[in-house]
């Protein structure tokens, strides 16, 4: 033991120690800094290293390296830095304007020098700056951490929003699209296999509002109705997501949802709605297209609504359509006429089938509107 000892007490052993703790360390403030979590002296002193840098290539040549260059550390430290540190930044920036415009003359010699304008510049660049890193933490939400929780919020939503896979001889497909070519929409979808995987259960909803604005709710929306579907009876799911959604208490805290229950088996089906536009089936007998309007309030208006089902069935070749109102409503075109549309535009697909057909026909029919669109088409195969 003694020997181990006195081998593990060498300068060379305490060395090594160090170095492993130092970049351990360092590796921990990296990550750290990287989520918005840790200590922002890094950028800090990097930026603080190129002001006099910037100030010496001025002074050597003021034609090619501006005063105004000053404005780029600013700028990136108003993307990078807390107020506090930036306050530091902006002074060593004042001090650097105040040494070139002493050493390089009255800036009537000469254009290349610290004019009026240019200090008005750098001046608004620091209080553009110090404004937007005062909101920043204010949020709470470093702009490192804040591009990468928008993303993962949008994928939350998409992933959320992804069907489940259906056995032999049935097929299912969604487009949805958001308003003003956004990333983030009010209208989502959440489906499950419950019963044993019998029965396949999908609630396409369209909270009030659209893109941005309706982007959060949606996403707590889906995630409360996702984890209702399946856990409650499916007469006993829109009850419960309007009770959820009148506990919110939102100025605009309505929403339009229409929920399908369909038996894999029989293709017999229940659909509940609430407040949604109606589902349209294509009837392979006949060759028409039928509507299929369920009985229901708008969810989160009043306590203890009810909700009616229509049943119907689908038979080998049928199509079920669902969607929202922003695929068949516009202020230039009403309810009937969005549906004649819509349908006048699916029977394009009845003969080669509906595979790929959801995306085409909201391009066809709603490419230009400015509102959420979704549309979800369930086949069962002839």
């Amino acid at each position: 033991m003694g020997g181990l000892r006195a081998e593990a007490e060498t300068p060379a052993a305490r060395l090594k120690k160090r170095v492993h703790r130092a970049r351990t360390g360092l590796r921990r403030s990296a990550v750290d800094y990287f989520r918005g979590d840790g200590s922002d002296w890094i950028a800090l002193a990097a930026l603080l290293l190129t002001i006099p840098v910037i100030t010496c290539l001025t002074l050597f040549d003021p034609v090619w390296c501006a005063p105004a260059l000053l404005v780029l550390p600013i700028v990136a430290g108003g993307l990078l830095l807390r107020p506090a540190s930036l306050l530091g930044l902006y002074a060593a920036s004042a001090l650097a304007l105040i040494v070139e415009s002493v050493l390089l003359g009255p800036y009537a010699d000469g254009p290349s020098r610290v004019t009026p304008g240019v200090m008005l510049t750098v001046a608004a660049c620091g209080f553009f700056g110090l404004v937007i890193a005062q909101f920043r933490s204010r949020v709470g939400v470093p702009w490192r951490r804040g591009g990468t929780m928008l993303f993962d919020l949008r994928e939350r939503i998409r992933v959320q929003s992804k069907l489940p896979a259906l056995p032999p001889g049935w097929h299912r497909e969604m487009a949805l699209r958001p308003a003003g070519g956004q990333s983030f929409s009010g209208d989502f979808v959440v489906a499950a296999r419950t019963g044993g995987g019998r029965t396949l259960e999908v609630v396409l909803t369209d909270v009030s509002g659209k893109g941005m604005d309706a982007g959060s709710r949606a996403l707590l929306l889906s995630g409360a109705f996702g984890g209702l579907l399946g856990s409650l009876p499916p007469h006993a799911f829109l009850p419960a997501a309007n009770g959820y959604l009148l506990r919110q208490d939102w100025d605009e805290g309505f929403a339009t949802s229409i929920h399908l229950v369909l038996d894999l088996d029989s293709g017999d089906y229940e659909l509940y709605s609430a407040g949604h536009p109606p589902g349209l089936q294509l009837v392979a007998g006949t060759g028409r297209w039928e509507e299929k309007s369920a009985d229901g309030p708008l969810l989160g208006v009043y306590d203890g609504a009810q909700f009616d089902p229509v049943k119907g069935s689908l038979r080998p070749g049928d199509v079920l359509m669902l969607f929202t109102d922003g695929l068949v409503e516009t202020s230039e075109r009403d309810l009937s006429e969005g549906l004649d549309r819509l349908t006048g535009e699916a029977e394009r697909y009845v003969a080669g089938g509906f595979h790929g057909a959801a995306w085409h026909l909201i391009e066809a029919v709603a490419k230009d509107v400015n509102d959420d669109r979704a549309l979800l088409l369930i086949c069962r195969e002839p």
